[in-house]
Formats: C-alpha cells, sequence, structure tokens
C-alpha cells in the first residue's frame, strides 16, 4: 500500500482504512530510535499513523525551535521503509488557531524535573499531544522512554482527562557506545560526542548502588569528572509515575535522569531501576 502523506483533519479520515490505528508522534528527524516505535506500533495495530510536527508550543524563547532539524524527505523514506500507513504532516496552522486561548496545563508535575528547567514545556507537549489524539483517533500510541517524565505527563493526562487512548513506552534504543540516540544528537562536535558519553556512564554507574544516597553520588562523581564542556542542569532519582524525588527508604522503580549541556547541545537520558532497602 503506498504511504499516505495527511496535512490535515479531512486528510486523516480519508486515509482511515479501519481496525485499529497507532499513532507514534514525533517532530521529525527521524533515526533508530523512532524507527523502533514504528516497528512496536506494527505489532500493536492494524493502521499506523506518524505525525511529523515540530511544536512551537514546547519551546521556550531561548530554545532551538528554529534550529532543531527538519529533514521530510528523509523522514519519508523512514517511513516507507518502515511500512508506515500514514504520515500526519500539519503546519502550524493546521494546528493551532490563530486566537487559541485553551490549552493543557500539566499541573504541578509538570512544573518539576524538566519542567522547572523549562517552564511551560509540558503545557505545549500535553497540548498537541492531545490535539494528535482527537485528531488521529487512534487506539494506542507510542513513545520513547528516554522522554521518561514525558511520558509519565501524557499517562497522567490520559488518566486524568479520560482519553481513551492506550500509552506503550518502549526501551531507549542506544548506539553501541551508549549515548542514546536523539536527533539533537547531529549537533555534537567530535569532542562534544565523547563528552556526552559521560551522561550514560554516570547512570550505568549509579544504577549498580544499591541505595538513593549511593546511586545520585556515583553518578554525580562521573559527571563532574568529565570537565567544564558538560553543564548539568539536573541529576535527579525520582518515582516514575510522579517524578518526585524518591527517599532513602523507597521500595519498587525509580528513574535516575540527568539533564545537561554539552557544548550547545542539550541532552537528556534515564535508567530505570528497581530499588530494595534492606
Amino acid at each position: 500500500m503506498e504511504l499516505i502523506v495527511a496535512r490535515n483533519r479531512e486528510g486523516l479520515l480519508k486515509a482511515r482504512t479501519g481496525g485499529e490505528v497507532a499513532l507514534v508522534p514525533t517532530m521529525g528527524a527521524l533515526h533508530e530510535g523512532h524507527r523502533s516505535l514504528i516497528r512496536l506500533a506494527r505489532t500493536r495495530a492494524d493502521q499506523v499513523v506518524v505525525s511529523i510536527f515540530v511544536n512551537p508550543l514546547q519551546f521556550g524563547p531561548t530554545e532551538d525551535f528554529s534550529r532543531y532539524p527538519r529533514t521530510f524527505d528523509a523522514d519519508l523514506e523512514v517511513c516507507r521503509a518502515e511500512g508506515v500507513d500514514v504520515v500526519f504532516h500539519p503546519s502550524a496552522e493546521d494546528i493551532y488557531l490563530p486566537d487559541r486561548q485553551v490549552s493543557v496545563h500539566s499541573g504541578r508535575m509538570g512544573e518539576i524535573v524538566e519542567g522547572a528547567a523549562r517552564p511551560g514545556h509540558f503545557d505545549g507537549v500535553l497540548t498537541v499531544v492531545l490535539k494528535l489524539f482527537n485528531l488521529v483517533q487512534p487506539h494506542v500510541a507510542i513513545f520513547g522512554q528516554k522522554d521518561a517524565q514525558q511520558l509519565a505527563m501524557i499517562r497522567r493526562m490520559v488518566a486524568d482527562l479520560d482519553v481513551p487512548v492506550e500509552i506503550v513506552g518502549a526501551p531507549t534504543v542506544r548506539e553501541p557506545d551508549g549515548l542514546a540516540l536523539s536527533s539533537r544528537n547531529r549537533y555534537l562536535t567530535a569532542e562534544d560526542r565523547q563528552v556526552a558519553l559521560a551522561l550514560s556512564r554516570a547512570l550505568h554507574k549509579g544504577a549498580a548502588e544499591p541505595t538513593p544516597s549511593r546511586i545520585r553520588a556515583a553518578a554525580r562523581e562521573i559527571l563532574d569528572a568529565a570537565g567544564p564542556r558538560l553543564f548539568v542542569d539536573y541529576l535527579v532519582l525520582v518515582d516514575p509515575a510522579t517524578f518526585a524525588e524518591v527517599g532513602e527508604s523507597h521500595a519498587g522503580p525509580a528513574v535516575l535522569a540527568v539533564a545537561a549541556t554539552v557544548g550547545t547541545t542539550r541532552l537528556i537520558d534515564n535508567v530505570t531501576l528497581t530499588l530494595n532497602p534492606a
């Protein structure tokens, strides 16, 4: 079946073929991590829709909206190779009314960790995701675990607003040296890329420790040794559902998450682990 490119609600309606629909929301610049999401989506539904939309609402005034990579022709080839049925590629005007007034507020959970570093970011994320859900009407949506707080926020929104979409998290895909795949990796110089490896090394080192204090200390040691080209925004050990910091007595799943700027490129990464206090 030929790949269909839809640019608005009418195009999406024409592309519907019946059966269950899986949505993979992206901002384009597709890489192997996105391919893994698409492959998972293919196992979950009859029709796979990939959205490609660089969402202006989730970028702050000092962030890289204009610089964010836009590689639509190459992205289409990825989608064709992976057997995607529909690519939804709207313009900002197709998504947002010029006099838009109503948005999703992410609440307290959207103001901590990544939300504290990027005020308003999760309001923009949740607003566009809810709009995509309403436009595409998927049965299931696939998101990467690399954006762990985003995944937790979307699950919270779906639960709080009774949105009839199943949310599935997919494992982070990494380069052989451990660097988490990201569309922003292309901005790293060769030197920066070597420095950036400190993020995955710190997470790996921390995850091997038994207690929250030792986990944080071991990870911080690696980050501190990375040198002045690595500026750490945060290193946190949090509950995966709420992103609240966990204490020494915490038992069960936790997320060790880091965000840092390497040179001029901001990167995030995380690992999920299980704490078993004595």
